[in-house]
């Protein structure tokens, strides 16, 4: 429905929202661009509040109702502004409400903090609120969500939960596989996450700007357990992962879907899943970015992604017809190889177009006696002697399977590694290439890595992509099993997608070890593997190869426009010169084969109330001789200024292990600007290694 006098409408819009309930939507608490900010508290059905921010359009002469975009987050609306003004702004320069709420028991939002990521309690409260806005005033009643990472994540949720507004979802970088994806157990193997650690004690805070500190506060917050410990104690696939995990039943959602990857980015993957098995209209766009906002992208290409957003959303939720359905399903970016290193400012190659995810034909490449890849299987039998703090010298900060790797070399020489001859041609990759390996430990226990690398003329070795596979998940990994010693199993590994162009005169490279440290928490028992090859039990790399007919395009998106900034909300790195900037540094001690890994990471924000800044250390330290005894350090510290206080809370973790358990250290504390200690809460837990 649309007013014939606009004026009018927002004038009875304007006290419709000041005047109901509660006074439920509160005053303009800024305005810029065009666009408004209101608060809005939407209450429960047990009577708790929920903190939402309305961007909305500003002035007099705007006409309405609008539809409404959903993104729904613990991460903290009000400090969030800073990046959502400018992100949503676009969207309601083109006719629509977003609306950004934070969870239960985070940010502004009353109650106790919920019990971890994507719970029944945050996607029931998210139906409410869900309709709560499809029958506000402003709303004309149809409902999208939008997200990266976690809003992407609880996009797709609520939509396996069927609430009738919601229409749609864009989801970016997130997947259909919690388990195996996520950052708890990466490819069904131990992580310890820097985001883990940081969020644990963001989730301690109280809402900006007041930050009341009370007994209300600490039983609800600061006293609240760690996420990190409950994901641990999950190290199995099954119920506690699949409850969220769309793959487990893709008929679960019944409504359109966006979806948004990047080849950096660990959660890649679920793009040419969901092309492959969803029954409902799908919009894909997969390029060259990390876990980033395409329009934010460095290195580029970055693209204006909203634009094909709005269109979508203008068809689905305005019902206008923007050709989104006649358009191809699939917009892919094919890498045409780039050095290895972290200093890009641009990924070269082209844009793709296809109807679904592209049939592939495989090539198929044999381990061969000579660590030739060959074109068919010989005899071999080839060992490999465990070393546990292999990873590190390739890793650079890469702590999953994604971003930007250096140099593979200093891993290579530790790995059985096999290479194809020089290629006479292009030979162009698109899809997840399968490793199927002949293997075998003398321990009951072993991780196997693979990467698949391009190496150059020069030598340089690029990382194409990767996997890892739990060898006691040979029988599926809610069921695991001992390995028995020297006995050859057959395990298939499925590596993360890629894209990329070998060019004439590159060879292609596969390397195959135990470890992937400290990315992957190694497994306890100094061995020897084995890897084997025949004909009748062949080990194989296959390669999906980009279909010649693929539609190749020039540029089909535009350059990021420009968006407005929020006046009193900008990043302090200018002024302090830390920003976000990650340094790591590996110290090793040959004498005792002892690898210690210090990542440190520092920034802030500045806003009209005041300043939050943080500063994260963490120390990974792993001895070759004694794999079982690994351990990670971390203390992560976030300061709030707001004038008239200082309050300092820090988290400190340790996290190590022995050969049958790991062990829980977590101390959580809050000081005010004089150090004053009010509160310390800790947590203390050994963990079976299951």
């Amino acid at each position: 429905m649309k007013s014939n006098t606009p004026a009018l409408y927002v004038l009875v819009l304007t006290a419709l929202l000041l005047c109901g309930p509660n006074h439920a939507v509160q005053e303009p608490l800024a305005v810029a661009g065009g666009v408004q900010i209101r608060e809005a508290m939407i209450p429960m059905d047990d009577g708790t509040l929920l903190a939402a921010d309305l961007y909305m359009p500003a002035g007099t002469g705007e006409e309405g109702p609008y539809p409404v975009v959903l993104e729904y987050l613990p991460y903290r609306k009000d400090e969030g502004r800073t990046h959502r003004f400018p992100l949503f702004s676009y969207f309601v320069r083109r006719g629509y409400v977003v609306a950004r709420v934070d969870i239960r028991g985070t940010g502004r939002s009353q109650g106790t903090l919920v019990d971890g990521e994507y719970s029944e309690q945050e996607q029931r409260d998210g139906e409410q609120v869900i309709d709560w806005l499809a029958r506000q005033p402003f709303s004309t009643g149809k409902v999208a969500m939008l997200g990266i990472s976690w809003g992407g994540f609880n996009g797709l949720h609520m939509a396996m939960r069927r609430p009738p507004a919601l229409k749609t979802v864009i989801s970016l970088m997130s997947t259909d596989d919690i388990y195996q994806d996520d950052v708890h157990f990466i490819d069904g193997m131990m992580h310890i996450d820097a985001y883990e650690i940081g969020q644990d004690l963001t989730n301690a805070l109280p809402g900006a700007p007041d930050f009341t500190i009370d007994e209300a506060y600490f039983r609800e917050r600061f006293d609240t357990p760690p996420w990190l410990l409950k994901y641990k104690r999950q190290p199995l696939d099954g119920p506690f992962w699949d409850r969220a995990s769309l793959n487990t039943d893709y008929s679960r959602i019944d409504i359109p879907l966006f979806v948004i990857g990047g080849w950096y980015d660990g959660y890649r993957d679920f793009i040419p899943r969901i092309l492959q098995h969803a029954d409902v209209p799908v919009k894909a766009l997969l390029g060259p970015w990390n876990h980033i906002w395409p329009n934010r992208a460095a290195p580029g290409p970055a693209i204006e992604w909203r634009e094909m957003a709005v269109r979508w959303l203008d068809h689905w939720l305005k019902g206008e017809d923007t050709g989104m359905l006649e358009e191809p399903s699939l917009y892919v970016y094919q890498r045409h190889g780039h050095p290895p290193g972290t200093d890009l400012d641009h990924i070269p190659g082209h844009w793709i177009a296809s109807e679904g995810w592209p049939a592939a034909k495989d090539s198929l490449w044999y381990p061969g006696k000579e660590h030739q890849l060959a074109p068919a299987p010989e005899a071999i039998e080839m060992a490999l002697e465990y070393k546990p703090t292999l990873g590190v010298e390739a890793s650079g900060s890469v702590m999953w399977w994604g971003d930007w790797a250096p140099d593979q070399s200093a891993v290579d020489a530790h790995s059985l590694v096999y290479d194809s001859p020089p290629l006479a041609d292009s030979l162009a990759i698109l899809g997840m290439p399968v490793v199927q390996l002949q293997a075998a430990v003398n321990a009951p226990a072993a991780h196997w890595l693979v990467r698949l690398s391009d190496v150059a003329p020069d030598g340089k070795v690029t990382q194409v992509t990767g996997a890892g596979l739990n060898a006691r998940h040979h029988k599926g990994a809610d069921r695991p099993g001992d390995v028995v010693r020297d006995s050859v199993y057959t395990f298939a590994i499925e590596m993360h997608a890629a894209s990329w162009t070998f060019r004439p005169g590159h060879r292609i490279r596969l390397a195959v070890n135990n470890a992937q440290w400290p990315m992957i928490w190694p497994t306890p028992y100094p061995m020897t593997a084995r890897i084997s090859s025949s004909a009748a039990a062949p080990s194989f790399l296959k390669l999906p190869l980009l279909p010649p007919a693929a539609q190749k395009m020039g540029t089909p998106f535009p350059l990021p426009v420009a968006d407005p900034v929020l006046p009193g909300y900008s990043a302090l790195s200018a002024e302090t010169g830390s920003g976000f900037a990650e340094v790591n540094e590996v110290l090793r001690d040959e004498e005792s084969q002892t690898s210690r890994v210090v990542a440190t990471n520092s920034g802030g924000d500045r806003y009209p109330w005041g300043t939050v800044r943080y500063e994260e250390h963490i120390a990974h330290s792993l001895s070759d001789p004694r794999p079982a005894e690994a351990r990670v350090a971390s203390r992560y510290s976030i300061v709030v200024n707001t004038g008239d206080r200082t309050l300092r809370w820090t988290g400190l973790l340790e996290f190590y292990s022995d050969e049958y358990h790991y062990y829980y250290d977590y101390t959580r504390i809050l000081e005010n600007g004089e150090g004053e200690e009010l509160r310390r809460k800790n947590w203390t837990e050994r963990i079976p290694r299951r």
